[in-house]
């Protein structure tokens, strides 16, 4: 299994002045600058999102290093706790995470009856393991994460605690790949835990792998994928929506919800069912609520109620316009 830490066989040094001295030169003559430790504060900056950027103030940077495939840092905030960064981009703090993780968990598993077989794409921090755990009718939970270095416990142990569940599965490899090998209607579920379109993510939001997704899910299964900022890539946004519509013939919707560290404050969801017995993702049919058996490590959910999952498919008229342009 992938549970050991990667992060315990290097440096955890904690950044001296004159190495963040080093970054504030090199940041005053690099004109593009993705994003630094500058004194005393992190600032995401990124072409996503050009002419914004949001920062936190930096009490102790707790690890810096670099994967295979990215760099990695984690540093202790002053109002959000613990921070995890990847390639300059703030993946989860401790203060928000619940928003994100719970939601693009239980929207899908709370709109289909005892799901049993859940496919997670990404999501090496744990977070969604946690969340796909706390559903008693699961007898199997699959995980492919490409980066092992990701799957830690290091620093988010009440995160990475879903990895301690005995029904997951690690698999360490291309989401992509793993996705075309799967036999056809293994999962009920399938959620794609995926970074921003940029780079090697850019397949996770385009027609094949959205038809292997659907190849994968039995008749009436679902997907739940992260689907980016109406506030700022409703263009991104628009091409999800079309590639979902040609190729899911269920239910097509898109949800979203409020994350304060990430880029303008809110992030959205698309979810998806294969042809078959019909899902209405607006209206739970496998409430978690009232779950008063959930195991104590994983602790109580924080974020996600009935009434928010509904909610989070009314959208703004702005973006609710452009999306309902797009139904076939």
């Amino acid at each position: 299994m992938a549970e050991e830490s990667a992060a315990t066989q290097l440096d955890l040094s904690v950044k001296r002045p004159r190495e963040e001295e080093e970054i504030i030169n090199h940041m005053e003559t690099t004109e593009t600058n993705f994003s630094s430790v500058i004194p005393g504060w992190f600032s995401e900056i990124s072409p996503m999102w050009p002419g914004e950027a949001h920062s936190l103030k930096v009490e102790k940077v707790l690890f810096k290093g670099k994967s295979d495939y990215q760099d990695v840092m984690v540093f202790q905030s002053a109002t959000y706790g613990k921070v995890l960064i990847l390639d300059g981009v703030i993946q989860l703090t401790e203060r928000d995470e619940c928003a994100y993780q719970e939601m693009i968990t239980h929207l899908p598993l709370c709109s289909i009856p005892n799901p049993k077989k859940v496919l997670v794409i990404g999501g090496g921090d744990g977070g969604v393991l946690r969340e796909v755990s706390r559903h008693a009718s699961v007898e199997q939970i699959d995980i492919c994460e490409i980066d092992k270095m990701v799957v830690s416990k290091e620093f988010f142990p009440s995160v990475a605690v879903g990895f301690e569940d005995p029904r997951v599965t690690v698999h360490i490899g291309d989401g992509v790949a793993f996705l075309k090998a799967v036999p056809e209607g293994t999962y009920d579920a399938v959620i794609v835990d995926s970074s921003d379109p940029v780079g090697p993510a850019q397949e996770l939001f385009e027609k094949p792998f959205f038809a292997s997704v659907a190849k994968a899910l039995r008749p009436g299964g679902v997907v739940c994928t992260q689907a980016e900022s109406i506030w700022l890539h409703m263009h991104i946004i628009e091409d999800i929506v079309t590639n979902c519509r040609q190729i899911f013939k269920g239910s097509v919707n898109y949800a979203w919800t409020t994350v304060p560290t990430y880029p303008s404050g809110v992030i959205g969801f698309m979810l998806c069912s294969t042809e078959g017995p019909e899902v209405d993702f607006k209206h739970p049919v496998n409430p978690i609520d009232a779950d008063d058996n959930v195991d104590k490590s994983r602790g109580p959910l924080k974020f996600y109620n009935s009434e928010i999952h509904s909610a989070a498919f009314c959208l703004p008229s702005f973006a609710k316009k452009v999306i309902d342009s797009k139904s076939a």
